[in-house]
């Protein structure tokens, strides 16, 4: 006679209480202990680490086995979208940049500029930054999955996947298995969401607090407004004109489910699993989601542009630098192109700010003290500025699906 026995209790809660849930459970508990003991909370910081490190280990070999996947086993014809998803991206991006330069002329904001600028190189200009993304392009294979230049693996995975559409059947069959094997390691790294981000949400209050931020109250709600403005205003816009119907359900979705896991991972890399993951939730098509992911994870970079603008910005109002309509234009353009070049430079979106108080003659060792405050405000600047990014790239590819299933 076969038995069935009866489910742990808390295996039960876990099936039935929803992820979001879950995750906002760990939030509100990892912030309690930070309060409480943080000396405990810091000791849990440890789980925090071993879940963004098991995404980052993950996400390059997912997204080289799934693009290769796909376009080996893509059939003529399907519609991959990938186009109107790169305008979708860069344009954006160039909205994100207009918006903080509004956001900086209306709440202009001045630094009290730090003694100690960060230890760090910017890139000399944006041909620098365009020459490191091409080098990128062309970089070993084995090298890109390791460090993680998401550029090189796109590239490799794309060129051997072509190759491979004309191999046998059977050829295909493996990779498409690799594909399905890859993609349920990266759910049960995804189930352990709320238990990482309950340490990471500890062990960062924990060892920061919010006493450091207070300084930069004005400076932080400009960056943080901007970023609202792009998330709850400018972009379900942008999606309206694309699917002509409500855009506020996909929006709050990928806000809800992408954004918050970005937040507390505070990388892009770390979240294109989770982009996926809920990409295929909401039934996209793999061809297009495969590609336009990891794609907008290193070009997608609303939250960097706003970052790049603003600071600039606040640099340019605390040394009484008067700023016309053109250069405003000018330092838009600029924040876009720099900010799809942000993944390319090491430091991000902050090592790209020189660049931009170039263009009204501020020196490099001011535009470093720049970079420095922007180290401080970390803590939710880059938070926020990740959480925009990732959530975004999931909002523009399933708008450009849900559009051209309209057209079919």
């Amino acid at each position: 006679m076969i038995m069935n026995h009866p489910q742990p209790l808390l295996l039960r809660l876990t099936q039935r209480v929803s992820l979001v849930t879950q995750i906002l459970i760990g939030i509100v508990a990892g912030t309690l202990l930070a309060v409480v003991a943080p000396e405990a909370a810091q000791s849990v910081g440890l789980l925090g680490d071993l879940f963004v490190s098991a995404l980052k280990a993950v996400a390059p070999i997912l997204v080289f086995v799934l693009v290769l996947s796909s376009i080996a086993n893509h059939k003529q014809g399907s519609q991959t979208n990938i186009k109107p998803i790169l305008a979708l991206y860069l344009v954006g991006t160039f909205i994100a940049a207009l918006t903080a330069v509004l956001m900086s002329f209306i709440f202009p904001t001045t630094l009290v500029l730090a003694l100690d600028a960060a230890e760090a190189t910017p890139p000399e200009g944006i041909a620098e930054v365009l020459h490191t993304l091409l080098f990128q392009v062309v970089d070993n294979p084995v090298n890109a999955l390791l460090t993680g230049n998401f550029i090189g693996i796109l590239a490799w995975a794309i060129g051997l996947g072509m190759v491979l559409r004309q191999g046998s059947e059977s050829s295909k069959h493996v990779f498409r298995d690799i594909s399905n094997g890859v993609s349920s390691i990266v759910r049960l790294v995804i189930r352990l969401a709320p238990l990482g981000i309950f340490g990471l949400v500890a062990s960062t209050i924990a060892a920061t607090g919010f006493d450091a931020l207070w300084g930069y109250a004005r400076l932080l709600a400009v960056l943080i407004g901007s970023m609202l403005i792009i998330a709850l205003v400018m972009n379900p816009l942008i999606v309206f004109f694309k699917i002509r119907r409500n855009p506020y359900p996909l929006v709050f979705k990928c806000l809800r489910e992408s954004g918050v896991t970005a937040f507390f991972t505070r990388s892009s890399a770390a979240n294109i699993p989770v982009n996926m993951d809920l990409c295929k939730r909401l039934d996209l098509h793999e061809d297009t989601y495969s590609v336009s992911i990891p794609l907008g994870a290193t070009i997608n970079m609303g939250g960097a542009a706003i970052t790049i603008t603003v600071l600039t910005l606040a640099a340019v109002h605390t040394l009484g630098i008067d700023v016309d309509l053109g250069t405003a234009l000018l330092l838009s353009l600029i924040a876009s192109v720099s900010a799809c070049g942000a993944s390319g430079v090491a430091g991000g979106s902050l090592l790209l700010i020189p660049l931009a108080c170039s263009l009204f003659g501020i020196s490099n060792e001011v535009a470093m003290q720049v970079v420095a405050v922007g180290f401080i405000i970390g803590v939710l600047q880059d938070s926020a500025e990740t959480g925009l990014n990732s959530s975004t790239d999931v909002l523009f590819t399933a708008a450009a699906c849900r559009a051209e299933e309209n057209k079919a």
